[in-house]
């Protein structure tokens, strides 16, 4: 799941959350799949963020995939032998590469 701007979504992008009005009432439901037209009248109504399914924007100064996981492994790296700790390193791993998928 991602949070970028209305403005960046694109056409086929599927939504991972509820879209709502600043009173609550749902605009679009989760799992929509964002048309052309559905995009503009999103930014009409001044919705400036959505939840898109994946990771289908990539945005400056954000860190890669690998790098990511590159920045876990270092930080688990003077625990290795702590199995509570490994799990926990391989339970973070899992949702990082399931937020990207």
């Amino acid at each position: 799941m991602q949070d970028i701007l209305t403005i960046m979504a694109g056409e086929g992008m599927v939504l991972a959350r509820d879209v709502l009005t600043p009173e609550g009432r749902v605009l679009c439901g989760k799992g929509t799949v964002l048309s052309e037209s559905l995009i503009v009248r999103l930014q009409r109504m001044e919705i400036s963020h959505i939840a898109v399914k994946g990771h289908p924007v990539e945005i400056e100064g954000e860190k890669s995939l690998k790098d990511e996981l590159a920045e876990l492994d270092e930080r688990f790296s003077r625990v290795q032998k702590i199995a509570p700790l490994m799990y926990l390193k391989k339970r973070i791993h899992e949702k990082i590469i399931a937020s990207r998928s």
